[in-house]
Formats: C-alpha cells, sequence, structure tokens
C-alpha cells in the first residue's frame, strides 16, 4: 500500500518512447494518472491509449523541454486536464557520442539545454507550484552511472549527469522543509531503441561482456526505485543519488 499512488497525477518528459513510456507505464500501474510529455505527438497518443486501456487516466502534452516559454504553458494543460501535479519524473535526454576535441559547441549546448537546463526549469516551475498550494511532492531526475564515472566518448553526457545530479541536491536542501523531495535515479546501460545498434555491433558486446554481470539492464530493473521515491515510502529520502547499474560500475 505504500507504494499506491492512487490519486496522484505524475508529468513524465520524454514520454514517447524507452524508458519515459516505460516509466509512465509503472506509474500509470500504480495507480497515478499521468501526463505524457514531449515532441512526437503521435507516440504520445499511442502510449495514452495503452495507458487507457489499462484504466489509467492520460494527457497528451506537446512539449519541447528546450523551449523555456513552453514550460509553464504545458504544465497548465496537464494541470488542466489532470488536476495538480504531485509527481514529476525528469526523464528526457540525450547524448551526443564523440571525442571532446571533436564535438562542437552546438553539440556540446544541444547536450546541456536538454539533459541539465530543461530539467532545472521543469523542477523550479513545478516546484513553485507544489509551493505556491503547500502541496507535497516528488521530483525525480534521471541522472547516469556518468555523474560519477567517465564513460568514454560521451563527455558532454557525463558532465550534463554530473550536474543533474548536483542539482537534485542543491534543490532538496532548498525545499526541505517544504514537503518536496527530490532524487535522482543513476542508471547504468540499459539497452534501448538509442543504443540497440552499438550493443548488437562487435565493439558493443566486448562492453558487455566487461561487465562484472556480463549483461545490459532491463527497463523493468529500475521499477522498484522508481516507485519507492514517488511513493509516501520515500518521506525520509531526499537529496539521494541512486545508483541502480546492475553492478556495471563496480
Amino acid at each position: 500500500m505504500m507504494y499506491d499512488l492512487a490519486g496522484r497525477v505524475a508529468f513524465v518528459t520524454g514520454a514517447s518512447s524507452g524508458l519515459g513510456r516505460h516509466f509512465a507505464h509503472v506509474l500509470a500501474r500504480a495507480g497515478a494518472a499521468i501526463a505524457l510529455a514531449g515532441r512526437r505527438i503521435d507516440r504520445l497518443d499511442a502510449v495514452k491509449s495503452e495507458l487507457e486501456a489499462l484504466g489509467a487516466k492520460a494527457a497528451t502534452i506537446p512539449l519541447d523541454v528546450t523551449d523555456a516559454a513552453a514550460i509553464a504553458p504545458a504544465l497548465d494543460k496537464a494541470e488542466t486536464v489532470l488536476g495538480p501535479i504531485d509527481i514529476l519524473v525528469n526523464n528526457a535526454g540525450l547524448s551526443v557520442m564523440g571525442l571532446a576535441a571533436e564535438i562542437t559547441a552546438d553539440d556540446f549546448d544541444k547536450v546541456m539545454s536538454t539533459n541539465l537546463r530543461a530539467p532545472f526549469l521543469l523542477a523550479t516551475e513545478v516546484g513553485r507550484r507544489m509551493m505556491a498550494s503547500k502541496r507535497q511532492g516528488r521530483i525525480i531526475n534521471i541522472a547516469s552511472i556518468g555523474a560519477f564515472r567517465v564513460l568514454p566518448g560521451t563527455t558532454a553526457y557525463c558532465v550534463s549527469k554530473a550536474g543533474l545530479a548536483m542539482m537534485t541536491q542543491c534543490l532538496a536542501r532548498e525545499w526541505a522543509r517544504k514537503g518536496i523531495n527530490v532524487n535522482a535515479i543513476c542508471p547504468g546501460f540499459i539497452e534501448t531503441e538509442l543504443n540497440d545498434e552499438w550493443f548488437a555491433s562487435d565493439k558493443g558486446k566486448a562492453q558487455i561482456a566487461g561487465f562484472p554481470r556480463k549483461r545490459l539492464e532491463q527497463a523493468g530493473d529500475l521499477d522498484g526505485m522508481l516507485l519507492l521515491l514517488c511513493s509516501d515510502a520515500s518521506r525520509a529520502i531526499s537529496g539521494a543519488l541512486m545508483t541502480v547499474d546492475d553492478g556495471q560500475s563496480l
């Protein structure tokens, strides 16, 4: 019962595919209404239909998280349809592969805008609304083991996730007495449609062979941590950087 999210509203970014879609399903099955935010409207509509088939309430929210001016209107729409937001899952993210000396300034800015600036703007806007209405809430940032260790060829990504980890702790400290818990999940390598070709290649297979358990994580491996941090069971957890990586960083 501690993981029951009935009556709560969750706003999930990057919800059209991958981990975002998976997280939406997990939270919906726990009873939450889901605001599905992203750019690919057709895919969001498909996820919405999936959730409604499960008996969940859901809404499609068009949003480019890098557009600062679009964030408040997107949250307004979600709250109009579903009610005040109780849970924010900052999941949208991307990476640019390449050696640091070879990526461009635009590449770097693109990663920072999506992975760090956008979560900050979303978290602070949601936080202001929670504080104004004196509602307790949960903000979960999806970081990475790249926040703590070097992942070769992804310097901009690692820098953005390290920044996201520190942002998580800063907001948790600022809002400690406001009833808003801010935490981060730091996954290891999980196969998604963004990296499946790499892990099917010889170099990708060699990388997997180097992991302690010689396997990739599955999206479902994050379910328990997500539900913990979104629920009343995490009453005393804030500012935590929760590594869930199947031992990959050992």
